[in-house]
């Protein structure tokens, strides 16, 4: 076994004793004006701490409906980010935080943060961790290019992975599917 993916699978090993939260968000798209629109956080058992649609200020393009499924509809009894946030801050308090490309999720946080007026970071701390860079040192493809291990969707890794758990574009089912990529990882000597 090469030393990347050894290295891997120790981080793997820690990250799992410290009981991590996993979290994954759905958004209105990827660009700078994008909002959150729905949030979930699992236990490291696999159990749902805090599920939810978030009501945006705008509207869900039509090209992000088409990846997620969440409509305008759906979204428009939700609690807004100002309602959620308290409850979200709280979990992740002092908490690790296993996220599938932690770069996306955190800055669409911090977008919708700013969208709302509201101060980032977090006045408690947590600590986010990237299971997707993980998993691409754990599979060791270089990418000349970026200069880094090559990153492989959700999708792509469960499959790789033989985790029979879909990658929905949902929240709660890829959060589920982040926290097995990591047991996958951390089970592999």
């Amino acid at each position: 076994m090469n030393s990347a993916r050894s290295q891997a699978i120790q981080i793997a090993q820690e990250k799992l004793a410290l009981n991590p939260l996993y979290l994954d968000t759905e958004t209105t798209g990827i660009e700078r004006n994008s909002e959150i629109i729905e949030i979930c956080i699992v236990d490291d058992q696999g159990q749902l701490v805090f599920d939810s649609l978030v009501r945006p200020t705008g509207r869900i393009p039509v090209d992000a409906m088409r990846i997620h499924g969440i409509s305008n509809e759906e979204v428009a009894g939700a609690p807004t980010w100002l309602q959620v946030w308290p409850q979200v801050q709280a979990h992740l308090a002092n908490r690790h935080v296993g996220i599938y490309n932690a770069e996306f999720d955190l800055r669409l946080m911090q977008q919708t943060h700013a969208r709302l007026g509201l101060r980032w970071p977090m006045q408690t701390g947590f600590f986010p961790f990237c299971i997707m860079k993980l998993y691409a040192q754990y599979v060791g493809e270089w990418n000349r290019q970026r200069g880094s291990y090559r990153w492989h969707s959700l999708e792509t890794a469960g499959r790789q992975c033989g985790i029979p758990l879909a990658n929905t574009h949902r929240a709660s089912d890829d959060s589920l599917l982040a926290r097995a990529l990591l047991h996958f990882i951390a089970q592999h000597t």
